[in-house]
């Protein structure tokens, strides 16, 4: 891998960029994550604007729902890309993580990403 894996916050409304913004006032680290909104677009603007997102580069693209317009938008923006993965149910706490943990594989960082935001779900 050339360097640190990027991460995409794809969701509706201002969820991505408020969740980028708690990570980064959290962490300090501002060069992680990048927010992609589906507001005010189609699905084929939502598609684009994925595709600018990731930047050519290794990715997890983190979607806010495991259906609906976003999801399908970041599957279809990814369908013919290699070295992007698709992590559903995006939460805080696996966000934290990831920008701790982008020198992975990216099959490695999806795994964790996916584990590390269930053990985040709980009933207390």
């Amino acid at each position: 891998m050339s360097g640190p894996l990027r991460g995409v916050v794809v969701g509706h409304a201002t969820l991505p960029a408020a969740m980028v913004a708690a990570v980064e006032e959290i962490t300090g680290v501002t060069d992680a994550l990048v927010a992609v909104s589906n507001a005010g677009c189609d699905r084929a603007s939502l598609e684009a604007r994925v595709r600018e997102a990731l930047a050519g580069t290794p990715a997890i693209l983190f979607v806010d729902l495991p259906c609906g317009s976003c999801f399908v938008a970041a599957m279809q923006a990814v369908a013919s890309l290699e070295g992007v993965r698709v992590v559903t149910g995006v939460n805080l706490t696996m966000l934290l993580d990831f920008v701790f943990h982008r020198e992975a594989t990216l099959a490695e960082a999806a795994a964790r990403a996916g584990e590390i935001g269930a053990k985040a779900i709980a009933d207390r």
